[in-house]
C-alpha cells in the first residue's frame, strides 16, 4: 500500500480556521481567534448563533492569540508584542463602542495579567516591569477609565499570589541555592513579607500555586514536597499547615478544575501517556461521562460562563482536528461548533502511539511514535523531533510536525527525555546539568531502540527541534554525528555560556534555578563550554540547517550567528535562515511556509523522504 496523498504544508502549518473559543462570563457572546485577511484576530458573535461573528480586532502583523472577556460584560482585553520581542502590551476593547485602547504604551516593558474575576468586574491586576526590568510590580487597572495605579512594589518575587479580592497576599522568592520561599504578607496592605513555606531546590520547579479559595484562608498548591510526583495540596495560609488533596505516585498533577464560585478543587488532571481526569467532586461524574462520549481524544473544558451551566469543550484526537462543542450541563445536550482546521478531514492522518524504553542507566523513558500510513514498519527513515523547554514534555494529540513527517514518509520519534516534566521530580532532577550528556543519551537510546525493533534504518535518521530541541539537534551534529544523517536547529542555543549570560532581564529571579538545572555560569564555566556544540564544531560532519528569529529575547540571534560563522569558517555543509520579523519561534504563516519548505527539501535530500 503506498503512502496517502501529500498533505499541503499550508494545511499543516497555515493559520487555523478557528481556535481558542471562549464564552463571555454572562454567556451571551462567543469569542474565538481566526484569520482576517490572513492574520489571526479576535472574532466575537452571539453565543446563540443568531448572527455571524465579526472580527473585533484588525491586526495586520503577527496576529493576536491571547485574549480575555472581562466580567463587566463590556470589555475584552488582549496582549500583543512587536516582532516577537515578548514585550507584551495590554489592550482593552470596548465591545459596545468598538473603542480599542492601548493601556501599556511604554516600550521595553512587559505586561502580565495577574488577576480579574466576577467579584471585581471593573478592576484588573496587571504586572509591569517598567521601573525595574527584572521585577514586575503590581498595578490596579480601572477598566472603565483605563487608568493604571501602582498597587504593590515587587520585593523580589518571581511570581505573585493574589486572592479573589484582588489583594496581593504573597509570592514566590527564589533563593541563591535554587530553593524557593513562599512569602506571606504580614497584614493587608503592609510592606512586610514573612516566610510561610520553604521549598527545597529539588521541589522548586515542581511547585506552583493554583490559587486561593473564595474565602482566602486556603491556598491550593501543586508541589512535590515530601513526595516524588507533584500533587495537589491544600495549605492553610495563616500557619502553613498542609493537607494532601490528590496525588499519584508516578505522574504529576498537571491541572486542576475548580468551582467557579467557591474556587475549591473539583477534579485533577494527571500527566500520563494520555491525560487522565480524576474527579474529586462526584457532581462532575455525569458531566465527564457525557463528554467522554463525544469521541476518542484529549478532553479540554472551558468554564468561563459565570453561571457554570454551559461549558466549551474540546476533543483533540491525534489523527484529526480538534473539535469544539458547547455543552449544556442541565440538559446534557452538546452543540457542535467547529474544528480548528476543517481541511484536515480531507486527508489521511497518522495515529500517535505511546512507547517506552529502558535507557542505558536503567531509567524508563517514555515518548511517542508516529508511523507513516501505508508503509511497512521496516527500515524506514526517521526524524527524532526533540521538544523544547527542556522543562516541558511532549503530549499525545494532534501534532502538525508529527503529521508532516509521517506524511512525507518518516517515522516521527518524540522522546520525553530526563528533565522533562510530568514524571515526577526524580525524573526531572535526573536531567540536572545533563545537557549534552545523559539527556542526549536518552535521545540516542531512543534511536537505538527504534532501530533494534527493525522499524528504522540506522543510516537514515535525522534530528530536529526548536529551542532546547534546537540545542539537541546541534548537539547531535557535534557530539554524535555517527548517529544522525542531518540536523535541523530552530532558535536553539549553540553556546551555553552566552545563553546564560544573555537571559532576559525579567528571568533574573529564576537565575538560580537555571544554574541548578543547566550549570553555574560563575563556577562551572568549563563544564558549560564543554557541553556547548560550538566548542565541538570541528567534529560536525553532517549537514546542518539553522533557523533563527532576529528578535528572539530568550535565545539571541548571536546563538545562531556564532555556530553558522564556525560552520562557514570550517567549510562545513549548512543552510541558514534568518527571519527578521520573528522571535522565539515562527508566528507568521509566510515564514512558516519558507521554513518548512526548506526543511522538507533538506530532509528529502539527506534522508530520502518525499516532498510536496
Amino acid at each position: 500500500m503506498p503512502l496517502p496523498p501529500l498533505i499541503p504544508r499550508s494545511v499543516l502549518f497555515g493559520n487555523p480556521d478557528r481556535m481558542a473559543p471562549t464564552l463571555s462570563p454572562d454567556g451571551t457572546r462567543l469569542g474565538f481567534v481566526a484569520p482576517e485577511d490572513g492574520v489571526l484576530n479576535i472574532w466575537v458573535g452571539p453565543a446563540d448563533g443568531s448572527r455571524p461573528a465579526e472580527a473585533v480586532t484588525h491586526d495586520r502583523d503577527r496576529g493576536i492569540r491571547d485574549y480575555l472577556f472581562c466580567h463587566d460584560d463590556r470589555h475584552l482585553v488582549y496582549l500583543r508584542d512587536t516582532a516577537g520581542d515578548e514585550d507584551w502590551r495590554l489592550y482593552a476593547l470596548d465591545l459596545t463602542t468598538g473603542e480599542d485602547r492601548l493601556l501599556t504604551p511604554e516600550t521595553k516593558v512587559q505586561a502580565q495579567i495577574i488577576g480579574h474575576n466576577r467579584w471585581h468586574p471593573t478592576t484588573m491586576l496587571v504586572a509591569l516591569n517598567s521601573d525595574n526590568p527584572q521585577l514586575h510590580d503590581l498595578y490596579r487597572l480601572d477598566l472603565e477609565t483605563g487608568t493604571l495605579t501602582l498597587d504593590t512594589r515587587n520585593p523580589g518575587f518571581a511570581s505573585w499570589l493574589v486572592d479573589t479580592d484582588l489583594t496581593a497576599r504573597g509570592g514566590f522568592s527564589m533563593q541563591a541555592d535554587g530553593s524557593m520561599v513562599l512569602m506571606r504578607r504580614a497584614g493587608i496592605g503592609g510592606d512586610d513579607w514573612v516566610p510561610l513555606l520553604e521549598i527545597p531546590a529539588d521541589d522548586a520547579t515542581t511547585t506552583g500555586a493554583i490559587g486561593f479559595n473564595r474565602t482566602g484562608d486556603l491556598l491550593y498548591l501543586l508541589t512535590s514536597m515530601d513526595a516524588n510526583a507533584s500533587r495537589l495540596v491544600r495549605l492553610t495560609f495563616a500557619d502553613g499547615a498542609r493537607t494532601v488533596v490528590a496525588e499519584d505516585p508516578q505522574y504529576d498533577v498537571a491541572d486542576v478544575w475548580r468551582d467557579p464560585a467557591t474556587r475549591e478543587p473539583q477534579a485533577v488532571v494527571l500527566d500520563e501517556s494520555r491525560t487522565r481526569i480524576v474527579p474529586l467532586d462526584p457532581t462532575l461524574e455525569t458531566d465527564l461521562q457525557r463528554l467522554r462520549a463525544l469521541g476518542d481524544g484529549e478532553l479540554g473544558v472551558g468554564r468561563s460562563d459565570r453561571a457554570d451551566t454551559r461549558w466549551l469543550v474540546s476533543v483533540a484526537p491525534s489523527d484529526g482536528p480538534t473539535r469544539y462543542h458547547l455543552y449544556d450541563r442541565g440538559s446534557g445536550d452538546t452543540t457542535y461548533l467547529f474544528a480548528h482546521k476543517e481541511a484536515l478531514d480531507d486527508y489521511e492522518l497518522a495515529v500517535m502511539e505511546p512507547f517506552s524504553l529502558t535507557a542505558r542507566d536503567g531509567l524508563t523513558v517514555h515518548g511517542y511514535l508516529t508511523f507513516p500510513r501505508g508503509l511497512e514498519r521496516a527500515a524506514l527513515p526517521a526524524v527524532l523531533n526533540v521538544h523544547g523547554g527542556p522543562w516541558v514534555r511532549d503530549r499525545w494529540g494532534y501534532d502538525a510536525e508529527a503529521q508532516w513527517l509521517a506524511n512525507r514518509g518518516y517515522v516521527c520519534v518524540q522522546v520525553n527525555y530526563r528533565g522533562s516534566t510530568g514524571y515526577g521530580k526524580a525524573f526531572l532532577k535526573a536531567g540536572d546539568k545533563q545537557w549534552g550528556r545523559a539527556m542526549h543519551d536518552d535521545l540516542v537510546d531512543a534511536v537505538n531502540h527504534v532501530v533494534a525493533q527493525g522499524w528504522v534504518d540506522a543510516s537514515r535518521v535525522g534530528i530536529s527541534g526548536g529551542s532546547y530541541g534546537g540545542y539537541a539537534a546541534l548537539a547531535g551534529a557535534a557530539f554524535t554525528p555517527d548517529v544522525f544523517r542531518c540536523a535541523i536547529d530552530l532558535v536553539g542555543p549553540s553556546n551555553l555560556l552566552t545563553l546564560l549570560a544573555s537571559i532576559p532581564d525579567y528571568w533574573a529571579p529564576m537565575r538560580a534555578m537555571l544554574y541548578q538545572r543547566v550549570g553555574d555560569l560563575e563556577t562551572e564555566a568549563d563544564m558549560l563550554w564543554e557541553r556547548s556544540p560550538l566548542a565541538h564544531v570541528d567534529k560536525i560532519r553532517i549537514p546542518v540547517l539553522v533557523a533563527q528569529g532576529a528578535n528572539d529575547p530568550r535565545v539571541k540571534q548571536a546563538e545562531a550567528e556564532q555556530i553558522v560563522a564556525a560552520l562557514v569558517e570550517k567549510g562545513l555543509p549548512h543552510e541558514y535562515l534568518l527571519f527578521e520579523d520573528e522571535g522565539h519561534g515562527l508566528a507568521k504563516p509566510a515564514n512558516r511556509e519558507v521554513y518548512y519548505d526548506v526543511a522538507e527539501r533538506f530532509l528529502a535530500e539527506h534522508l530520502g523522504g518525499r516532498t510536496a
